[in-house]
């Protein structure tokens, strides 16, 4: 009995020391330095309107579907749910049809043929070629930026819809373009929820 309350008794201590300083020091102290040294993203890096209402975060997509807004990527996640998130985009080959051959999915080519008709009968001047990142959605459904590529397609379909010419709401894109991080990680993109705020405080909100 001796011998196996010894051979316990370190691995219990071991256990609460470990617990404490693993379970409690460490996230404090990590959260401290983080609160000070990154105050924003410790907070969630959370998106702020006008008034300094919290309508959002830089991290976290959220659906728009009006004419007047530059609309998110695709996606199934409700809301923009965190909390459901997961990836949302069907899978582009591995597709065997009933006699046997390989090729595309018929699903996510169905479902880009449908995102693509709702950009044009939104935009039908726009002959343009619509930025893959339009049609398909992201790994997390919850992307919040999308390509400057994208943000610029859709240019012409909210200066009709806000009144307001072509060149001022390019001129907002070319602002809100975000470079690589650190110049080199990612690529050049936009968050969309920080233009659109963009374009209600430059425009006014557009009417209903």
């Amino acid at each position: 009995m001796k011998d196996f309350i010894s051979t316990l008794r370190p691995a219990v201590t071991s256990l609460l020391v470990f617990t404490v300083l693993l379970g409690l020091v460490y996230p404090f102290v990590i959260g401290g330095i983080s609160a000070v040294a990154f105050p924003h993203q410790a907070r969630g890096s959370l998106i702020r309107d006008a008034s300094g209402k919290v309508v959002g975060s830089e991290l976290i997509g959220q659906a728009f579907d009006r004419p007047a807004y530059f609309w998110s990527r695709p996606t199934a996640v409700a809301a923009g749910s965190a909390m459901t998130s997961s990836g949302t985009n069907t899978g582009p080959s591995g597709f065997v049809d009933k006699a046997g051959t390989l090729g595309p999915n018929p699903a996510l080519v169905d479902a880009v043929k449908g995102r693509i008709q709702a950009l044009r009968g939104a935009d039908p001047g726009n002959t343009a070629v619509v930025p893959v990142d339009l049609v398909t959605a992201s790994g997390s459904g919850l992307d919040p930026h999308i390509t400057p590529a994208a943000a610029y397609y859709q240019v012409g379909r909210v200066a009709r819809a806000r009144g307001v010419s072509e060149a001022q709401v390019q001129e907002l894109v070319d602002q809100h373009v975000e470079g690589r991080t650190l110049g080199v990680l990612g690529e050049r993109r936009v968050n969309v929820l920080r233009i659109n705020l963009a374009l209600d405080e430059r425009f006014g909100a557009p009417r209903s």
